[in-house]
């Protein structure tokens, strides 16, 4: 018996929705980057996109347990001396709430081009409004 390996024009992708409202962080992350990788489908192939289209809502709801909204910090280096810059949860949040959750998915998706076309499949909105009701065929709630 022969491995089967998925062939671009045999995948289908679908678009979801996902409702950060009252979610943590991590939970809406990691059913994300399942959706956005193709896990949830049986043809699934580590070296193909097989992924979906992912809409993320309401990211200024997502919640974080413990501490993590006054201790986590987010860092970037402009790549000069002394380019550091940090940021707590909460000030990203005052900020752009979306990009909360843009980094959370971002970093569980593959480091390689791979990763890079599934990462741009994602669409986050800080809101419950989004432009892509054409594209849904079905609303998801909370579970898939």
């Amino acid at each position: 018996m022969r491995t089967y390996s998925p062939k671009l024009k045999e995948i289908e992708r679908q678009w979801h929705v996902i409702d950060a409202n009252g979610r943590t962080l991590g939970e809406i992350a990691t059913q994300t980057a399942v959706l956005l990788r193709g896990k949830h489908k049986a043809m699934f192939a580590p070296h193909i996109d097989t992924g979906d289209y992912v809409i993320v809502v309401n990211a200024a709801k997502v919640v974080v347990t413990g501490n993590k909204r006054k201790q986590k910090m987010y860092y970037r280096h402009s790549g000069y001396p002394g380019g550091l810059r940090a940021e707590t949860f909460e000030d990203v949040m005052a900020k752009d709430p979306r990009r909360v959750v843009e980094h959370a998915v971002k970093g569980m998706l593959p480091k390689n081009s791979l990763g890079h076309a599934m990462y741009g499949k994602l669409r986050v909105y800080a809101g419950a409004e989004h432009p892509h009701r054409g594209q849904l065929v079905q609303k998801e709630g909370s579970g898939q």
